[in-house]
């Protein structure tokens, strides 16, 4: 697992997602890229043109939030050592092919095999309250820990996944309701998710994977994935696998920061 996604920029891991993705369409591997951030919240593009959301950023920052824009689809989500974040980079096979839903079956496949051995089932679909809502919310009992998005090249894709593994799912829920509440900067009919605190939970909290259970995911997810290797397979990849320059992550960062910064209001 890329612990700290190798940088402590929060763009760091969607900008090698979205050169490896680049690399994936032009012959390179499929890859699964694991990682977590220490301290980030992410918003969505709608989110950032919320009415205050340049100074609900600024308030994230000053409580010690490193704070970016991201450019998959979902909204909000804070990100920290508890939060497993999983990436599926494929080649299309079709590049006519504008269906999405399987992509979204496949992170589920694989993360609901990766929690067989905790006996809970996984359930698909929106829970009402949750944060970055969506038909591909990931529950236990009734409540979220994964959300799912995508990302569209024309000739590969991204599918991530967010993974709510250790401590508090209620903290993080009221971290992004607080964050929203001032982005609407007072607007009632302001278009946001209604974020309700007992909507999330922790697969620590849901699945009894303890407090080292963020590690214990990724584990689980790493040997489903090598279930369906062979030698062969990983000799062929590492033969094609293009790995991006520090430079080239760099430069991607740049562009996708100032593609979606965030203006002050009224600029």
């Amino acid at each position: 697992m890329d612990e700290g996604a190798a940088d402590s920029d929060p763009l760091y891991p969607f900008a090698l997602d979205e050169l490896l993705c680049r690399s994936a369409g032009q012959g390179g591997p499929a890859i699964c890229h694991i990682w977590r951030h220490p301290r980030a919240f992410i918003m969505g593009l709608r989110d950032s043109r919320l009415p205050a959301a340049y100074e609900a950023q600024q308030w994230l920052e000053t409580q010690g939030w490193s704070t970016a824009v991201r450019h998959s689809g979902g909204a909000a989500v804070p990100l920290d050592q508890g939060v497993v974040n999983v990436s599926l980079i494929l080649p299309k096979s079709d590049t006519l092919d504008f269906r999405f839903h399987g992509d979204f079956e496949r992170m589920y496949g694989l993360i609901r095999h990766a929690l067989r051995s905790t006996g809970r089932q996984v359930d698909k679909g929106e829970i009402a309250g949750a944060y970055c809502p969506g038909d591909y919310d990931l529950s236990i009992g009734g409540l979220k820990f994964c959300g799912i998005a995508q990302r569209r090249q024309a000739h590969a894709y991204i599918v991530q996944a967010f993974v709510v593994a250790a401590g508090s799912g209620r903290e993080r829920a009221a971290l992004v309701r607080s964050f929203y509440e001032r982005a609407a900067g007072g607007d009632s009919n302001a278009d946001y998710p209604r974020v309700t605190e007992e909507s999330t939970a922790s697969l620590e909290e849901l699945a009894d994977l303890g407090p080292n259970a963020a590690e214990v995911f990724a584990e689980a997810v790493k040997r489903v994935i090598r279930s369906g290797q062979t030698v062969t397979g990983m000799q062929e990849a590492a033969a094609v696998l293009n790995m991006p320059t520090e430079e080239r992550i760099r430069e991607m960062i740049g562009t996708l920061r100032g593609r979606y910064a965030i203006e002050p209001s009224g600029s």
